[in-house]
């Protein structure tokens, strides 16, 4: 057996043990645990005057004005309100009596300097939101006048018109009521002075936003004009039987416009109208029209822009028939009224009766008739109308409706004459033709 020995084994060197990771962390906090460096004192360093830049410089100051500047410590900070902080006052102001100590250093008193500044800007910053934006007491009776004056003489219903008031201020904008009457009053038979003062305005202001806010006034004016037509529609049937007895919406032509093809923009009309026809204002057959517009007032009768196939009936009775239209143009009633008192003359009346419809006349002869017609100047028309103008006083007094009912009395055998062409009786057209038979 091998010799065991008596000397110590020899322990093994144990492995070196790895020194634990330090965390970023743990950096950060042994580094912020440590206490700030110290500096050597220098002495030499505190007699030094400490030069500080200049806030502004000599090369770009500002022009002396007439009025005086505040403190230049001062310029900067905005008026504050009375209640400002007293350390903060103190602070800011350079005479308030602060001991420094003798041997403090310059530069301490610099930082001390700076410190206040801070704190005096700061406060100044606080003082700024508590003061109001502006001296205005919305309370007070001032406010009202004020208000009174800026909105005076402003449209406030228009859309975009700015009242010129600060925020959290209300208006209230009173809706304009119908105009007074006055002294006259409001009368079926007759029209009212409001009615025609009404179309001036319209006229001058003719935008919906002006009409939305004076609906009582064209209202007014609308039942007014729709009164008197009531009424004159009695007048009118004695004078011509042969006009029906319709209700009002049937005689009265709207005042909106139709714009879609025209180049006028306006939404409305300035005047008011009626018509009076076997079918009311609308229907293939001859009328009686009354207009009421401020300045331009008339009573007028006829065909309008008929249809191609009434105006070619016209034409060709016209063509034909002549005598039969110049004999009802050459009555007395109708020359002295309608034409101004002309000759009894063919030619004049002929004349004044397509100067009447020369607006919408043709340049050239119509297709199938000859350029050397005798007839040309009255084939040449579209409409066949005649009209006697009216002055507002003529339309405004009480004999208003007699004297209208005169004139239709006169027009009544052109219209009579105009719907034996276009749409003829089932008699009357038998008794044509058999006459025209015995001429041949």
């Amino acid at each position: 057996m091998p010799r065991r020995s008596s000397r110590a084994v020899p322990a093994s060197a144990a492995a070196p043990v790895s020194a634990p990771k330090r965390r970023a962390s743990d950096r950060i906090s042994e580094a912020s645990k440590t206490g700030p460096k110290r500096q050597k004192y220098d002495s030499t360093t505190a007699k030094k005057t400490v030069k500080s830049t200049t806030k502004k410089s000599k090369y770009f100051q500002a022009e002396a004005s007439e009025d005086p500047k505040p403190d230049s410590k001062h310029a900067s900070a905005p008026k504050t309100s009375n209640y400002d902080d007293l350390d903060t006052s103190l602070a800011a102001s350079p005479d308030a009596n602060t001991e420094v100590p003798e041997a403090a250093p310059l530069e301490a008193a610099a930082t001390g300097e700076s410190q206040s500044k801070r704190v005096s800007k700061r406060g100044q910053g606080k003082n700024r939101k508590e003061e109001p934006s502006s001296p205005v007491r919305r309370h007070s009776s001032g406010t009202k006048a004020n208000t009174t004056t800026s909105t005076k003489d402003k449209e406030l219903w228009r859309e975009g018109v700015k009242t010129g008031l600060g925020p959290g201020k209300e208006v209230f904008i009173k809706k304009p009521k119908a105009r007074d009457p006055g002294n006259v009053a409001y009368q079926d038979d007759t029209l009212h002075p409001n009615t025609m003062l009404f179309l001036q305005d319209l006229a001058e202001n003719n935008d919906r936003e002006w009409l939305k806010a004076h609906d009582a006034d064209y209202r007014a004016s609308k039942k007014d004009w729709e009164t008197f037509v009531e009424t004159l529609t009695e007048e009118i049937i004695e004078k011509d039987s042969t006009i029906p007895e319709l209700p009002v919406k049937d005689l009265v032509f709207r005042i909106h416009r139709d714009i879609r093809f025209s180049k006028n923009p306006t939404p409305y009309k300035t005047h008011f109208s009626a018509a009076w026809s076997r079918t009311g204002k609308k229907g293939p057959y001859a009328a009686y029209y009354v207009h009421c517009q401020p300045g331009s007032c008339f009573v007028g009768s006829g065909l309008w822009m008929p249809e191609a196939d009434k105006l070619a009936l016209l034409r060709e009775d016209v063509d034909r028939n002549s005598h039969r239209l110049k004999s009802v143009l050459r009555a007395t009633h109708m020359r002295r009224e309608i034409f101004n008192g002309l000759p009894d003359d063919d030619e004049n009346v002929v004349e004044a009766f397509v100067n009447q419809n020369k607006e919408s006349a043709l340049k050239t002869k119509p297709r199938g008739y000859d350029l050397d017609n005798e007839n040309i100047q009255l084939l040449r028309l579209r409409s066949f109308t005649i009209g006697r103008p009216l002055s507002d006083e003529e339309l405004q007094s009480a004999s208003a409706r007699e004297r209208i009912a005169a004139l239709i009395g006169i027009m009544e055998p052109f219209v009579t004459y105009l719907n034996s062409v276009v749409m003829p009786d089932p008699a009357q057209q038998e008794s044509d033709s058999v006459s025209e038979a015995s001429d041949d």
